[in-house]
């Protein structure tokens, strides 16, 4: 069986990125890369995790 993934795209706050992303981890989340935002002081991060049986 193929898996199956859902994706998240999450702005990052330079001061607060790790707690930002342990957030999304604790959900399950894996970040996947980090890409500049938008304006220079921003970030946005993908992250993604496989879907559970029920929603794939």
């Amino acid at each position: 069986m193929t898996k199956k993934w859902e994706y998240q795209t999450v702005p990052l706050l330079i001061h607060a990125t790790k707690q930002i992303l342990d957030s999304w981890g604790d959900q399950g989340y894996e970040l996947v890369q980090v890409v500049p935002g938008p304006n220079p002081e921003s970030l946005v991060a993908y992250l993604k995790r496989e879907k559970s049986e029920a929603d794939a």
